[in-house]
């Protein structure tokens, strides 16, 4: 089995040098992304024996994005160059696929992690984000957020990498749960990163926020449509609570109570087409997967 490590870099001369030499010394063959690095980046790793590409445009979804098109590798592991996830820690990641139990591998952080590798705001950020995921989603995964990945060929080259930034991960997995694939998770330890960080813990978890309700969309469309519809029944709740207020008041709100009656007929709708969009979906994919496993055991 082919095994490529993909590190994606920005201005990492501090941690990518030990990155690259721990994982060569494994025996792997490292690749290197870098998004137009202003340090010596480029020249350590290319020092400790990485291939190293420019990448075309900005951000780490795109450089993810470019690796899985140039690369034709069995698996990919995706690893951070800021020395934060342990290279002898790999066959965790690969383990699950060897064992043909997992296409798609995280690695869990918050298993094992060092003092100072999460900030306060950064650990209590990464803990709503991935419960908003599980509500959101149904799926019991724990750390949608981790750079720690490994995907079989049929994962990374037929996902759809649309996101630049720091969503990527999220992305990666929802693509995968949406193509029918199987994912899993394994523990993992996490060290205080080499370096400055470039993430941005308010926008960014923002925007990671806004890619978990954006991505239902591709997942599952019910449930995108089941929050719109139960925003609009809380709304008619909302105004129909203060229509009865003002009523016992004698005082009569004509046109908010057909306002009121309007949002919850509405989120109803919602509801009654969610529905049906659910069984439609949930059908595809179970083809799907029932597909692949057939191609499988072949």
């Amino acid at each position: 089995m082919k095994v490529t490590v993909v590190v994606p870099t920005l201005n990492e001369e501090k941690g990518i040098g030990g990155v690259v030499r721990d994982f060569k010394n494994l025996g792997y063959e490292v690749l290197v992304v870098d998004g137009g690095s202003r340090d010596r980046t480029r020249e350590i790793a290319e020092k400790n024996g990485a291939r190293v590409i420019i990448q075309s445009g900005k951000g780490k979804g795109q450089a993810i994005a470019e690796a899985f098109s140039a690369l034709d590798s069995d698996v990919i592991v995706l690893v951070d160059g800021d020395g934060s996830y342990p290279a002898e820690e790999v066959h965790k990641v690969l383990e699950p696929i060897e064992k043909d139990l997992a296409d798609h591998v995280i690695g869990n952080r918050f298993h094992s992690y060092e003092k100072g590798a999460f900030t306060r705001l950064n650990l209590l950020g990464n803990k709503i984000l991935n419960f908003f995921f599980r509500f959101a989603y149904g799926i019991s995964l724990s750390d949608v957020l981790s750079g720690y990945r490994a995907l079989k060929r049929e994962v990374y080259k037929n996902v759809e990498i649309k996101k630049s930034g720091f969503e990527v991960e999220v992305e990666l997995t929802v693509e995968t749960l949406a193509k029918g694939f199987r994912v899993s998770e394994v523990p993992i330890s996490y060290r205080k990163r080499e370096g400055k960080t470039k993430l941005r813990p308010i926008r960014d978890g923002f925007r990671i926020g806004k890619a978990i309700y954006e991505l239902l969309r591709r997942y599952s469309p019910a449930r995108y449509i089941y929050i719109l519809g139960a925003i609009f029944i809380f709304l008619g709740l909302i105004t129909g609570l203060y229509v009865l207020y003002a009523w016992f008041k004698g005082i009569t709100h004509i046109l908010l109570a057909m306002l009121t009656t309007l949002f919850i007929l509405m989120g109803v709708q919602f509801f009654v087409f969610g529905l049906m969009t659910h069984l439609l979906f949930r059908t595809t994919i179970e083809l799907r997967r029932e597909i692949k496993d057939l191609i499988r055991k072949r």
